[in-house]
């Protein structure tokens, strides 16, 4: 295993029920529209959970921060089936689908800006495997 799958699997060890309380907020499962609901992620304020396309703009988040913090592989990151560690059932990798991939990674700019949901999912990702 690598440090930010250890991590990764400690915090979860460490910490069964998740940090954000998903009762709290409306979940929306849709396979409209799923390009523009991730990319929505990233420049606005989402009040509603937007499944599966949360999970594709997470993905990404989680691969940038990776692959900046662990000197990875952004693309390797992207097709791996554990990056989000088993904890969303939504999640597709790269490889499963390119096209929506593809159409984010055209429209957003790197290093991620602080935008949107961005920094919700930053605090996550340093709690759960942030670099020290």
């Amino acid at each position: 295993m690598k440090e930010w799958q250890i991590k990764q699997e400690i915090y979860h060890r460490l910490n069964p029920k998740p940090i954000d309380d998903l009762n709290k907020l409306k979940l929306i499962y849709t396979r409209e529209n799923i390009k523009e609901d991730a990319l929505k992620h990233f420049y606005e304020r989402v009040e509603d959970l937007i499944y599966p396309a949360k999970s594709y703009f997470v993905a990404i988040c989680y691969a940038a921060w990776i692959s900046e913090d662990y000197q990875e592989n952004f693309y390797d990151l992207l097709k791996d089936p554990n990056l989000l560690a088993g904890n969303d059932p939504y999640y597709k990798t790269y490889k499963e689908d390119p096209n929506v991939y593809d159409f984010l990674l055209e429209n957003i700019t790197f290093p991620l800006s602080m935008t949107g949901m961005t920094p919700d999912v930053k605090e996550y990702y340093d709690a759960e495997i942030g670099y020290e």
